[in-house]
C-alpha cells in the first residue's frame, strides 16, 4: 500500500467537506496524519497555490443549494500561466470535467467579458476575451453534490446532469459578479492579465501566420 496514495486521498476528502476530521496513522512507523480543514475547498485552493504568488489574499468562495443541489466554488487568481482547475460530484474527482465544469467556465467567461464591457476596460472595437485567456493563472475547485448523478464511462470521470450546468452558471454569475463590483482594484487587475493573455495569443497567432 503506498501510503502517499491514502494520504493525497483522504486529504482530499477532508478539503471537500469542511469540518471533518481524518487521521491516518501508519502502525509500521507510528506517524500520524491528521487532515482537518475548516476553510474547505477554499483552503484547497490555497493549498495548490502554496507555491505560487496569488493575485488577491483570500480566495473567492460561492455556496449555494439549488434545487437540493450543493455547489461549492473557491477560485483564486495567480501571477502563473497554466490553469488549475479541479472538478468533483459527489466527492468523485471527475478528472474528464462534465456539465459542471462547463458551467463554470461559460460563467466566468462571461461575467468577465461584461464586467470589462461595462466599466471600458475593453472597448467596443476589442474582440471578447476567450475561455483560455481568463482562465490563465486561475486556480479553482468546482465542488457539486447531488442526488441522482449521472456519470458518463465506467470510471465516472465525467458528470453529466444537465440541470449542474444550469445551476453553477447561475450560482457562478450572482456570486462572482458581485464579488467583482465589491472588489474593484482587484478586478481590474484580474482583467489587465486576462488582456495580456489575449494580447499575447493574437501576437502567437500573427506570428504563425506570417511564418
Amino acid at each position: 500500500v503506498d501510503i502517499d496514495v491514502i494520504a493525497n486521498r483522504l486529504r482530499e476528502m477532508a478539503f471537500l467537506n469542511k469540518g471533518l476530521k481524518i487521521i491516518l496513522i501508519e502502525e509500521k512507523t507510528g506517524e500520524e496524519q491528521v487532515f482537518h480543514y475548516e476553510g474547505g475547498i477554499a483552503s484547497y485552493v490555497e493549498f495548490l497555490n502554496s507555491n505560487k504568488v496569488a493575485m488577491f489574499e483570500k480566495p473567492i468562495y460561492m455556496e449555494k443549494t439549488v434545487d437540493g443541489m450543493l455547489i461549492e466554488i473557491a477560485m483564486q487568481y495567480t501571477d502563473a500561466y497554466a490553469e488549475s482547475v479541479l472538478s468533483f460530484a459527489n466527492n468523485i474527482n471527475t478528472h474528464n470535467g462534465g456539465t459542471h465544469l462547463t458551467g463554470f467556465r461559460n460563467a466566468i467567461t462571461r461575467v468577465l467579458n461584461d464586467y470589462a464591457r461595462k466599466n471600458n476596460i475593453l472597448k467596443d472595437s476589442e474582440s471578447n476575451l476567450t475561455g483560455d485567456d481568463v482562465r490563465e493563472g486561475l486556480t479553482a475547485i468546482v465542488s457539486v453534490k447531488l442526488g441522482n448523478p449521472e456519470f458518463e464511462g465506467q470510471t465516472k470521470e465525467k458528470l453529466g446532469n444537465q440541470e449542474a450546468m444550469t445551476a453553477v452558471q447561475d450560482v457562478v454569475k450572482d456570486k462572482f459578479t458581485e464579488w467583482l463590483e465589491f472588489n474593484p482594484k482587484i478586478s481590474k487587475t484580474i482583467i489587465e492579465k486576462t488582456l495580456q493573455a489575449q494580447r499575447a495569443r493574437e501576437a502567437a497567432r500573427k506570428a504563425r501566420e506570417l511564418t
